[in-house]
């Protein structure tokens, strides 16, 4: 039998008119986004139709949207019998989407959480200016090691660079403030590298934010979180948990953690996985799929994004 991982993406996946499509055909997505306007008390729905994309990208307003999304696509699933899978991840802002489809949390609580991670987030980049930039070239362990040898001994967390996403075996994410992201890039050109700057708002899942994870561990205690009903693989370890406060302390150091994307694939793979479907806006969790699957793995990538991939999915399961 096909084992199948769901992979909900996250930040960086938006895209004006997502979820639209599928807004029209049912009810239970209009449920969902008609909560998702009264949990963040905003006009998000909107926003996810019609932007304005400048607004939309805002950290505050961007969490929240594509979480909507997310929750959407697993609504209509879940209401036609499509929601057949034994594993679930996301990435970054994508594990709460991860999170619900697997019954962790409620897509209300789930709503809420994302609210309260965006603006904390939010509040913590503008405290402390941050940058991000995509490494190529380099694989992780050199990448990790250049950013340490860039850190100063006894500076401040608000300053260096750190590893914050490793995506694919050559395909890592830096994040510190400017400065030293600036430093990182020109040390990566002297080891054959190069570092694409990335348009973002601060600096994710790196110290630059640590005044965030404390306030939103707390939030986090608020809410019930239960035993996940199927598989489910954290950003932080890469590895499964049950136990519901082992889980809000997982969702707490991914603040400011590195997100173990690739470590999280190989552990699909490694578990016989081998059809990988992507659920919510976008292609990004896809296409990092298909250069991180070996070709002669026999394995299938999917996307769900829209209501003709929609309707393509659920004539190949039923």
């Amino acid at each position: 039998m096909t084992k199948t991982a769901f992979l909900f993406p996250g930040q960086g996946s938006q895209a004006i008119g997502m979820g639209e499509d599928i807004h029209q055909e049912f009810d239970v997505v209009r449920e969902v986004f008609e909560m998702a306007d009264e949990v963040t008390k905003s006009h998000l729905s909107r926003l996810c139709f019609k932007g304005p994309m400048d607004e939309l990208t805002q950290t505050v307003n961007l969490q929240p949207a594509v979480t909507a999304v997310n929750l959407a696509f697993m609504a209509a699933l879940a209401k036609v019998g499509g929601d057949r899978f034994d594993v679930a991840c996301g990435h970054s802002l994508g594990e709460y989407a991860a999170l619900a489809a697997a019954g962790v949390t409620t897509p209300n609580d789930t709503m809420a959480l994302v609210k309260t991670r965006g603006e904390l987030m939010d509040r913590e980049s503008r405290k402390h200016k941050g940058a991000m930039a995509a490494v190529l070239k380099l694989d992780y362990p050199t990448v990790v090691a250049l950013a340490e040898s860039l850190r100063e001994e006894g500076a401040p967390h608000t300053r260096g660079v750190w590893a914050a996403n490793h995506n694919g075996e050559t395909q890592i994410v830096v994040s510190g403030d400017p400065d030293s992201v600036k430093r990182f890039g020109e040390a990566a050109r002297e080891k054959g590298g190069r570092a694409v700057p990335l348009r973002v708002s601060g600096a994710w899942h790196s110290p630059l934010i640590h005044g965030a994870e404390e306030p939103f561990r707390m939030a986090l205690e608020e809410v019930a979180f239960q035993a996940p009903e199927k598989g489910l693989l954290f950003n932080v370890t890469a590895d499964s948990e049950t136990e519901p406060d082992a889980m809000k302390e997982n969702m707490a150091r991914q603040l400011v953690s590195p997100v173990r994307w690739h470590d999280t694939m190989m552990r699909l793979l490694g578990d016989g996985v081998t059809r990988f479907v992507e659920v919510g806006p976008g292609k990004v969790l896809s296409g990092i799929a298909r250069k991180t699957i070996p070709a002669d793995a026999g394995c299938e990538v999917v996307n769900i994004s829209t209501m003709k991939e929609f309707e393509t999915w659920m004539n190949s399961v039923q």
